[in-house]
């Protein structure tokens, strides 16, 4: 299910793209370009060309909604924190290196006993 509404959303995109950039540009956003009369002519007619941008925007919309209730419904019983390995066993240690618990990386050595770098419970 979420396939195919993913799929759609993208075909939406797509033509919503295709739409907008097919569409005469009115001037007037910028300042630019345009017919003349401005603010003092009425509001134009809506041509077949922005209803259907409406309608493509509407459903994309629709499906950009529709993907989000499906991911909250899937992600719903787990959270990132649950998918962390606290036992060790998947992590693989490159040999040479100490060993951590996967959470953190390993304690870095320090030359200069003055400053250690990290601070370490002897």
């Amino acid at each position: 299910m979420e396939n195919v509404v993913l799929i759609v959303h993208l075909l939406l995109a797509l033509a919503l793209i295709g739409v907008v950039l097919l569409q005469r540009s009115e001037g007037g956003g910028l300042g630019m370009g345009g017919g003349g009369g401005g603010a003092v002519s009425g509001r134009t007619a809506a041509t077949a060309m922005s209803k259907f941008t409406w309608i493509l925007a509407v459903a994309f919309i629709c499906t950009s909604l529709t993907l989000t209730i499906i991911a909250a419904r899937n992600a719903s019983n787990s959270s990132v924190t649950d998918r962390i390995n606290l036992d060790g066993d998947a992590t693989e240690q490159v040999p040479g290196l100490p060993e951590t618990d996967g959470l953190l990386p390993p304690p870095v050595e320090n030359s200069d006993t003055t400053t250690p770098l990290v601070p370490r419970a002897d």
